[in-house]
């Protein structure tokens, strides 16, 4: 078992699981390291393994007909990503790459299959996957509903809560990208915002004035 078992326990993506489920997770699970820009996996490849983030940021995209590369989600610590590959399909549907230096719980599987033939642990982890989905859901009707200034600041609410400063871990184009718009109106609407005296963003700095 490793010692990031108190991590699994407390992720927002396995707290509410029991505490049997989570020793059984953390008993198969390893850590991985991956650097800035580095590749965790492509779109198309066999889908060796589900994440979960414990530092840094990790990009989904997709790969449109054109060649542009669509921002699905960035991740952030405590969320699992490519649960997709455990029942839905056999290959990755997105590319993962890494925005910052990275730390990942790693989760074979082949040995998350094995577990879900416990019936107790298959209840568990069903659950768990249907409460994301809602989520993900939710998501969805908040893109679609907000305009860009809305979308930033719900994307800045998702990622950082309420803190009133952040140090950003990830870049400008990669925030733009999360919001559907382009890093030149992002920047125009930052200065929008600074002038409304709601935020400002000073190199890595973020603060919201708006609290």
């Amino acid at each position: 078992m490793i010692k990031g078992y108190q991590f699994l326990a407390e992720s927002s993506f396995f707290k509410e699981l029991s505490r049997e489920s989570v020793k059984a997770l953390a008993a198969i699970c390893s850590v991985q390291e991956l650097k800035k820009r580095s590749y965790l996996f492509r779109e198309g490849e066999p889908g060796r393994a589900i994440f979960l983030l414990r530092r840094g940021a990790i990009q989904l995209h997709k790969t449109a007909p054109d060649g542009s590369e669509v921002v699905i989600k960035i991740v952030q610590p405590s969320e699992v990503f490519a649960e997709v590959v455990l029942f839905e399909r056999e290959n990755y549907p997105v590319t993962a790459v890494a925005l910052a230096d990275s730390d990942l719980i790693v989760f074979p599987r082949a040995d998350v299959h094995h577990l879900l033939n416990a019936e107790g642990f298959r209840n568990d982890f069903i659950a768990m996957l249907m409460r994301k989905q809602r989520y993900l859901a939710e998501r969805i009707v908040q893109q679609q509903a907000h305009d860009v200034e809305g979308r930033l600041l719900w994307f800045l609410k998702e990622q950082f809560g309420n803190q009133k400063t952040v140090t950003l871990s990830i870049s400008k184009k990669d925030i733009a990208g999360a919001i559907g718009t382009t890093p030149e109106t992002l920047s125009r609407l930052i200065l929008k915002l600074k002038n409304r005296k709601l935020l400002t963003w000073t190199g890595k700095t973020l603060t919201r004035l708006d609290q």
